[in-house]
């Protein structure tokens, strides 16, 4: 029997990218997780996981919780780890988990779901001009790094054609897409389990977001205090929760835990899921397809994968309140012909992202190294 070791940047939140770690634990009960660090409290999902941290897990709080602040320890942290008695290591990765060494003969797959964000596709949104200017050399360098470091996998298994193509721009390597798992089965029995959350709204609409710079949400907000006839239902927590909170208005509701039954509660009363993002993928799409919510979404990245327009949702083109603001007055008035579209196409779209083909994807990959 193989020995198997999966590597992920760190385990402290919960979305997509933690689903996708949760179907490779069952396909690999046997494997072994590494991480730079993890805090159980915000990744509860994760407790019965076998996981070895960094020796960023023994730092101070304030610099262990605080990703600025652990930023010079990253790499050091992953090529501490001692692979030499696996047989194949999976880093499934948004920045550093792929700088791991392996030896030749331990073969390491990289499931990739973006190059580095704040280094490459998005470096303005994380950084003023003025900070970019001052951190111009150190930039460099760790741009540097993680190019070299890019180079390490013995295979690049890119999330969607997307991510696929900035690999090939910033990393100048190939690789195969295989999309994340859409678990059909589990995400049934969670509709037949539905739970109101603990608010009384209607009419709303609804975002499902990590509170991230990268996540635009703030423009959502920006749009929503210009509508005030209408709702807008926030579910995620992240390091601009309290700006946003701040930024919004009264139509403005923010939920921060929230169980699978009662986001498929919201899912399937929303008038739309927005995304003002640019997505890597966007498991998202998948979850508001299934309860037949329509999605408004920037019209870029992985949105262009998954959803159909005019069918299953809209786009907006360009990341503007302006924009946004006639998207969803738009949508306000096609919402309902949508969800009837959506019954009628959505099990085609959600096939080509099941579970079962991404495990025989996966597992074809693997085989051929």
């Amino acid at each position: 029997m193989k020995k198997i070791a999966i590597v992920y940047d760190w385990v402290d939140k919960w979305g997509g990218a933690e689903r996708i770690l949760l179907v490779l634990s069952q396909m690999f009960p046997q494997a072994v997780f590494y991480t730079s660090v993890t805090d159980f409290d915000e990744a509860v999902w994760a407790k019965k996981l076998p996981i070895k941290t960094s020796f960023i897990q023994k730092l101070p709080a304030f610099i262990r919780k605080k990703r600025l602040f652990s930023l010079f320890f990253y790499s050091y942290a992953f090529e501490s780890f001692n692979f030499n008695h696996f047989d194949l290591v999976i880093s499934v990765t948004s920045s550093f988990a792929k700088e791991i060494i392996t030896r030749p003969e331990t073969k390491h797959v990289c499931y990739l779901l973006t190059p580095t964000r704040f280094l490459w596709p998005m470096t303005k949104t994380y950084l003023s001009s003025g900070i970019r200017f001052f951190m111009a050399p150190f930039i460099y360098s760790l741009r540097k790094t993680d190019f070299i470091s890019s180079q390490r996998p013995d295979k690049i298994i890119s999330i969607s054609k997307t991510v696929s193509n900035r690999c090939a721009k910033y990393y100048r390597r190939d690789s195969s897409v295989i999309y994340p798992p859409f678990d059909f089965n589990y995400w049934k029995r969670v509709e037949q389990k539905m739970e109101r959350p603990s608010f009384k709204k209607k009419n709303f609409f609804l975002i499902v977001s990590r509170l991230e710079m990268y996540k635009k949400v703030s423009l959502a907000i920006r749009a929503f205090n210009q509508l005030k006839d209408k709702q807008l239902v926030v579910v995620g927590k992240g390091s601009e929760e309290n700006r946003l909170r701040k930024l919004a208005g009264e139509n403005i509701t923010f939920l921060r835990y929230v169980k699978d039954e009662e986001l498929a509660f919201l899912y399937s009363r929303a008038r739309a899921l927005i995304v003002p993002q640019e997505e890597d993928f966007g498991y998202i799409f998948l979850e508001s397809l299934f309860f037949n919510c329509p999605v408004l979404a920037f019209s870029a990245g992985g949105a262009k994968e998954v959803v159909i327009d005019g069918k299953t949702g809209l786009f907006f083109s360009q990341q503007t309140v302006t924009s946004l603001v006639a998207a969803i007055e738009k949508i306000s008035l096609l919402s309902y012909n949508l969800r009837r579209k959506i019954k009628l196409v959505k099990l085609n779209i959600l096939d080509q992202f099941s579970l079962d083909n991404f495990k025989r994807n996966f597992l074809k990959q693997i085989n051929k190294l």
